[in-house]
């Protein structure tokens, strides 16, 4: 197995793999394998401190939820600016949510449209800090209009940070069971589930 990774992995030694098997006396086998096999050991050791860095990279391991509300907590009072995602001048509401995300490795779409086939809707005892709550616009019941992000879990009284356009006009905290938000509520997404 560590001699294909090496192997898939080193193309130039692979190449002089095969042209010194092939085409030497067969005497001269037996030390192209044993240099090969003392390539493959130095090269065992970037394996494995290559190995270490994925594991230690924070987009590759779980991400703490409480981490999330944290940093999107930092934006509180931001105002409200459509189509932008740019904390310097404001945030709508896709915007704000891909830009908190995309802070802790992940890609969200842009737009809350993009949200309307994303995951598998949970129950709302499931529902869990972090997770992406999603609302149908308020005109029209057919199209997503709105996204925000749980801070507070607690199935339909959760509480959850978003860019409101409403009467706030800034990136605020709101409660999922006031009545503008009930009724328009569409689903929520685990968007951190593997």
């Amino acid at each position: 197995m560590l001699i294909l990774t090496f192997l898939k992995r080193n193309l130039q030694f692979r190449f002089i793999f095969v042209v010194l098997y092939f085409y030497n006396p067969s005497k001269m086998k037996a030390l192209t394998l044993i240099s090969l096999l003392f390539f493959i050991t130095l090269s065992s050791f970037n394996l494995k401190k290559e190995k270490r860095q994925i594991e230690n990279n924070p987009s590759q391991t779980e991400i703490n939820r409480d981490s999330i509300i944290a940093y999107a907590k930092q934006y509180l009072g931001t105002p409200y600016v459509y189509a932008s995602s740019n904390p310097q001048k404001g945030f709508d509401c896709s915007g704000f949510v891909s830009y908190v995300f995309k802070n802790f490795g992940m890609t969200l779409p842009r737009s809350s449209s993009g949200y309307k086939n994303l995951g598998q809707a949970l129950k709302p005892e499931e529902f869990k800090v972090g997770d992406v709550l999603v609302f149908y616009g308020y005109k029209n019941r057919n199209v997503v209009g709105h996204v925000g992000i749980i801070c507070e879990a607690n199935g339909m009284q959760s509480k959850f940070i978003h860019a409101s356009s409403g009467k706030a006009q800034q990136v605020t905290i709101t409660a999922l069971d006031t009545e503008h938000y009930t009724k328009r509520f569409y689903k929520c997404v685990d968007v951190l589930a593997k």
